[in-house]
């Protein structure tokens, strides 16, 4: 009787030391909710908008070659860019735009991560027992953060230090260039994006928290468009954009070769009236697979060409082909020979 309880004891001990044991990953997401598993998710899935903007920082881990097991399409497309540089990528199960849960439950995730404003599609994901992690990604802060949530959902903290260091690495040599510059050395600065739409062309800003706002200001502009920006990309016609009359225009043009854009607006005479025309300051923002004005890993591309572009002088020293073959060796593990393959054959924009 005595070995029997005793044998009874020990069960009851195991059952409750493994019922409470710590999980082996456990963190906060972008929506502040603490995230654990019991064991390291092995089937990732990417769904919502804006899954590009979330698989793209995936795959700065190697760990989601293997893990990630489907993204979501959207604009037709998964994301040319991955399906060049990870093997099997277009072989995947990937999702159609605006999947649901019956789409995703099928694959068997054992994590999704959305988009921090995806919290519906997340909310029914939940409901039927899959795991959510929200990230944001709009903001060199989110996307520090973000990292280290991704970091750990791979169980890899020595890869999310290298990731930051790289970007810090790049923001502090900026910032100490720029800092302290006083407001009549930072030159005015406007970004606008190009879009036509059934034959007519329109210009827009960003708002003031945006990627693009926040490229500009770090890289030691005066973006003059600030008092005016709102919600979403706001429309502006000609007589404020020359009200402005800014030192500096960066001309965002949306999945097309900015050529042709470029050329009609310095043909044009009211065009031409501006000091930024007239003094060569007009510039096409870089792009190559994906603009480098967007919340992408290529937000740091895009920041230190403001920053060149802007005080050319105090970063005399950068250069932006260079900073190609280092993010995409650096962040995307690719060798010289295939930033000159894949990448460099993708590039628009005023790069040089």
């Amino acid at each position: 009787m005595k070995k029997i309880t005793f044998l009874f004891a020990v069960a009851v001990l195991l059952f409750v030391t493994i019922g409470v044991a710590d999980p082996v990953v456990e963190f906060t997401d972008a929506l502040g909710r603490v995230i654990a598993f019991d064991v390291l998710p092995e089937r990732i899935v990417v769904a919502g908008k804006g899954s590009w903007m979330v698989g793209h920082p995936l795959y700065l881990f190697p760990e989601a070659v293997d893990r990630v097991v489907a993204m979501e399409v959207r604009r037709g497309s998964v994301s040319d860019f991955l399906a060049q540089i990870v093997p099997g990528f277009s072989e995947l199960p990937h999702l159609e735009t605006n999947a649901g849960p019956e789409q995703i439950a099928p694959l068997q995730p054992d994590a999704v991560v959305l988009k921090s404003y995806m919290r519906e599609l997340g909310d029914s994901l939940e409901l039927i027992g899959l795991p959510v992690v929200y990230v944001h990604l709009e903001t060199p802060e989110q996307f520090f953060a973000d990292i280290k949530t991704i970091g750990q959902l791979f169980d890899s903290p020595t890869r999310t230090d290298e990731i930051i260091a790289f970007y810090k690495q790049r923001l502090d040599k900026i910032s100490a260039r720029v800092d302290t510059l006083s407001a009549e050395e930072r030159p005015s600065v406007l970004v606008i994006q190009y879009i036509e739409r059934g034959g007519e062309g329109a210009f827009s800003v960003p708002p003031t928290e945006w990627m693009q706002t926040i490229q500009v200001k770090t890289a030691g502009g005066d973006p003059v468009w600030f008092e005016a920006s709102g919600t979403g990309w706001q429309v502006v016609n000609f007589e404020q954009i020359a009200a402005w009359d800014p030192d500096k225009i960066f001309v965002v043009v949306f999945r097309s070769d900015p050529d042709p854009v470029m050329e009609h607006i310095r043909s044009n005479p009211n065009w031409q009236a501006l000091s930024a025309v007239q003094n060569d300051e007009l510039y096409a923002f870089p792009a190559d697979f994906f603009g480098w004005d967007v919340p992408d890993p290529r937000w740091i591309l895009g920041l230190t060409w403001c920053a060149k572009t802007i005080h050319p002088g105090l970063l005399s020293d950068v250069d932006i082909r260079q900073e190609i073959y280092d993010f995409y060796g650096q962040m995307y593990r690719m060798d010289e020979a295939e930033v000159e393959e894949i990448i460099l054959p993708q590039l628009s924009g005023d790069i040089d």
